[in-house]
């Protein structure tokens, strides 16, 4: 299969709904996955909730496939920790306990104690609560530590052309990057991005005077992504099909010739700058 896979990430968790805490995880992974070829399609952000757990994968595999959805947070050791359950449910499986992550907790649980912490019950309880996963759920490999990389296939996976694989991620971002780069990529991604070809141009004018020359391009070259973004020194960013997006760059450098040479632009463009000045 030569397709790319396209992505959502729903995003678990109270305290970033509640402003308690930025996400940083979501951004990190759209630039990842860009440079890697596969379209980032939807960031869903939900509360530690059972239900609204279910509505995200719900919506988010109906979408086109093959499909990756990544979830980050909540499979912790504290009650809010849900996300292991909540897929499961969504999946009608039932949690199993994986060997290798308690395993893994057990040697934790000793460290404690060597440090002279004594281990409760409840302490134990809830720590062995990490290594209950949705019984058809594997590791991912590359993933020391006992928060690992978890996947679910669904529909033969993400590999298949109508498949989709949900991996469960966790929310600290040193983690979640790690495990993304050492296993997500090479396990379910490799060789089957598109990497797109990206250029951007800057520009001194208010926004709206490029509207001419990006009508033409939406026009000659709609298989290529535009964006435009204003400020001080706008930007437009072409992505697409390097032959393509190289064409469509043409264009606009040749507007801006244009402006460039025109006595009337240049005092709209030093009366645009004074503006932000």
């Amino acid at each position: 299969m030569s397709d790319a896979v396209r992505v959502s990430v729903i995003v678990i968790g109270d305290e970033i709904l509640g402003g308690f805490v930025q996400d940083t995880n979501s951004g990190w992974l759209a630039r990842r996955l860009q440079q890697l070829g596969h379209p980032l399609d939807r960031v869903t952000t939900v509360p530690d909730s059972l239900e609204a757990v279910d509505e995200a994968l719900t919506t988010e595999l109906a979408r086109p496939r093959p499909r990756l959805v990544l979830t980050s947070g909540g499979i912790g050791s504290t009650p809010d920790d849900l996300t292991f359950e909540a897929v499961a449910r969504h999946l009608g499986q039932p949690l199993r306990l994986e060997d290798t992550i308690n395993e893994r907790i057990t040697a934790a649980l000793s460290w404690t104690e060597q440090q002279g912490m004594s281990v409760t019950a409840d302490h134990e309880r809830s720590m062995r609560k990490m290594a209950m996963i949705p019984e058809a759920s594997y590791l991912l490999a590359g993933t020391p530590g006992f928060v690992p990389g978890v996947a679910v296939d669904v529909d033969g996976g993400c590999r298949t052309p109508d498949g989709a694989t949900i991996v469960v991620l966790p929310g600290v971002p040193e983690l979640l990057q790690r495990i993304f780069t050492d296993a997500v990529e090479p396990e379910l991604l490799a060789g089957l991005g598109r990497p797109q070809h990206v250029v951007e141009l800057r520009h001194p004018y208010p926004e709206s005077t490029l509207t001419p020359v990006l009508d033409r391009i939406v026009e000659q070259y709609p298989d290529v992504h535009l964006g435009s973004y204003p400020g001080a020194e706008c930007t437009i960013r072409l992505k697409g099909e390097r032959s393509r997006v190289e064409a469509a760059a043409v264009l606009v450098d040749d507007y801006l010739a244009e402006l460039s040479s025109d006595p009337a632009a240049r005092r709209l463009s030093e009366a645009w700058q004074a503006r932000w000045r």
